[in-house]
């Protein structure tokens, strides 16, 4: 055998030929994916960047938006014959899921986060992991175990488009990363533009200090659980949009994927041994 026919088969046995229909399929997953993990990490990181508190309990609002967003199809006739088109069943399962979730995410600041504000930091964060596990089985006991289908295909007629011989997108994977994309826009316009936003930035840097400045601090941090419940809720309807199946226990691993937003952000905002010391 030549040599350069052995240099050629061991250069075709470390670098084999590109698979480029499996890299699109792949980066075209991980995107969507992706865009569903980065809604429930806004929520996650707009609560830790006002209370300094890991809300464990927001895996668990975006599989109960999962679960509106499944009953408001089945209340608008179901995948197959709803009662109005297609995309504005889609369109009604966003809106009514998104503020439900935002109107559940007040209503567990209020109760489970709001009396132990300045209790040691240990307490409100075993309050979460209590409203997580108590979110958890009531949806076990109310919904049961099984998978319920969002039927996708007979909803909004999934279809498929190309671009070249191996990038192929569907349009439920477009809706889910304009969605995620569209959302993320309209998040940083309100928090950088708006009156409110400013205030969520002020109580951020100095809830004290903005509380002698005349902000409501409830109403402010209210907000941002609405706000962060709505994102996680939005993710919710994605993912049965593009997945198909939900199920009750959905939240858990969802929560922990979207928990490493505000870990690292925490991560790169302490100061590094040296210069603490220094």
């Amino acid at each position: 055998m030549r040599p350069t026919i052995r240099w050629a088969a061991l250069v075709y046995a470390i670098f084999p030929p590109v698979n480029w229909s499996l890299f699109f399929g792949e980066l075209v997953s991980g995107l969507t994916l992706g865009s569903i993990y980065a809604l429930i990490a806004l929520g996650y990181t707009m609560v830790y960047g006002i209370l300094k508190l890991l809300n464990f309990a927001h895996g668990d609002v975006y599989m109960v938006g999962a679960f509106i967003g499944f009953f408001v199809l089945q209340w608008l006739g179901g995948p197959l014959k709803p009662v109005v088109t297609g995309w504005l069943a889609v369109a009604i399962m966003f809106a009514v899921a998104m503020i439900g979730c935002g109107a559940l995410g007040v209503g567990i600041e209020r109760f489970a986060y709001r009396p132990l504000r300045d209790a040691p930091r240990i307490a409100p964060l075993i309050s979460a992991l209590g409203v997580s596990i108590f979110l958890q089985n009531s949806a076990l006991l109310l919904w049961g175990p099984q998978f319920r289908d969002y039927d996708s295909f007979d909803l909004v007629g999934v279809k498929s488009y190309s671009i070249g011989k191996n990038f192929f997108i569907s349009n439920v994977q477009i809706l889910a990363i304009a969605v995620s994309i569209g959302l993320t826009i309209a998040l940083t316009l309100v928090v950088s533009r708006t009156r409110t936003g400013k205030a969520m930035r002020a109580t951020s840097f100095d809830r004290d200090a903005a509380e002698m400045m005349g902000i409501s601090i409830d109403r402010v941090i209210s907000f941002t659980f609405f706000l962060g419940s709505a994102l996680a809720a939005a993710g919710g309807i994605m993912f049965g949009l593009v997945f198909g199946q939900i199920f009750s226990l959905m939240g858990f691993t969802a929560g922990l994927k979207g928990f490493t937003a505000p870990s690292l952000e925490e991560s790169e905002a302490s100061p590094a041994p040296c210069s603490a010391a220094s």
